[in-house]
């Protein structure tokens, strides 16, 4: 992988958010959940689908703080208009884990 410089990772805008409606994705080609994520007063509320499902239930996502990027150009994912992209890990069976904050902070705070 190559080098960046501060500047290019100051240009990626992540962002702390909270996830308030989750649901599943029947539409999607892998299994997914189309999400909405509070990301605070300056952002807003932003739609995204995220292949989640292998350690998540719609139920377990509401109220929990994600990290996303803010500032992507939206893509169109069959029926939903991703504005966000969820960060997350795979584990050893490829099953995503999602990136968040150890501590609940302001929805908006952006990662530095």
């Amino acid at each position: 992988m190559s080098e960046i410089d501060y500047d290019d990772f100051l240009r990626v805008d992540i962002r702390v958010g909270t996830i308030v409606a989750a649901e599943e994705f029947p539409e999607a080609r892998k299994p997914a959940y189309k999400l909405r994520i509070d990301f605070g007063p300056e952002i807003g509320e932003k739609k995204t689908s995220a292949q989640i499902t292998a350690h998540y239930t719609p139920e377990t996502l509401l109220g929990r703080q994600v990290m996303g990027v803010v500032n992507f150009p939206p893509r169109q994912i069959g029926p939903v208009r991703s504005e966000v992209l969820t960060l997350g890990v795979s584990d050893e069976q490829g099953g995503i884990v999602l990136l968040a904050p150890d501590m609940k902070v302001p929805n908006g705070q952006r990662m530095h």
